[in-house]
């Protein structure tokens, strides 16, 4: 039997592949606990290799940090089709199984890193964040949101952020009921706004028109009504 030869990578392909490798140790493990040795072996290549193509691990990591933040970008982009609540819980689920799939490296990216603080990771999920917000008012179909309209998605976008950061410590709630929630939370945050503006009053109005009777922001409504009144 006849073994073929190792194919080369170009320098690109396997800078590629080290970023994955590395974010793939990094989605499972603390990152100050993955050493390059590891990095190597995990890619099939030598330390001096890695170093060839990366400076240090201070510099894969920040290219595996910046591959999560394009990923974790992507998880936001929905199909402006349907109600806004069905569109919403479907960005929620793709979030989460992020989340789910890499936990430290989420962390990492979210906290910036036990070794990073530099002003590069922190533009990074400035722009994971603006993305996001940037997709909603999209899906608003609104080009001058009102002021209070940008604090309830800042706010809502930074609540999902806690959410799964808590979730991941421990995942005492279970993962489904925590994205209902935070489409509901999108609701709650939207319609308090609502009180206080007559724009925002306006958008929520828009908002529910077209949402159907058995829909997220319905199902909110339900489960309020069904709150058990006090003995």
């Amino acid at each position: 039997m006849t073994t073929g030869a190792r194919r080369r990578m170009g320098v690109e392909e396997r800078r590629d592949q080290l970023i994955a490798v590395a974010l793939g140790l990094f989605s499972h493990r603390a990152p100050e606990d993955v050493s390059i040795d590891e990095i190597a072996e995990a890619a099939g290549i030598s330390r001096p290799l890695v170093y060839h193509y990366f400076p240090g691990k201070q510099q894969l990591y920040e290219a595996a940090l910046r591959r999560a933040a394009e990923e974790l970008t992507a998880r936001f982009v929905e199909p402006h089709e349907g109600p806004l609540g069905a569109r919403l819980l479907r960005v929620m689920e793709r979030f989460f199984d992020f989340v789910d799939e890499h936990g430290p490296g989420f962390s990492a990216l979210m906290r910036g890193g036990p070794a990073i603080g530099s002003t590069r990771t922190s533009a990074l999920i400035d722009g994971v964040r603006q993305a996001a917000y940037e997709q909603i008012l999209a899906h608003l179909a609104l080009t001058d949101p009102p002021p209070r309209l940008e604090l309830v998605v800042r706010s809502w976008i930074s609540l999902a952020e806690t959410t799964a950061l808590l979730w991941l410590d421990g995942r005492r709630v279970p993962r489904a009921e925590l994205e209902r929630q935070l489409v509901h939370d999108f609701a709650a945050l939207a319609a308090v706004s609502a009180a206080y503006d007559d724009r925002m009053a306006g958008i929520v109005r828009r908002i529910l028109a077209d949402e159907p009777a058995d829909g997220m922001f319905a199902d909110l409504v339900g489960r309020l009504m069904a709150l058990p009144q006090p003995v």
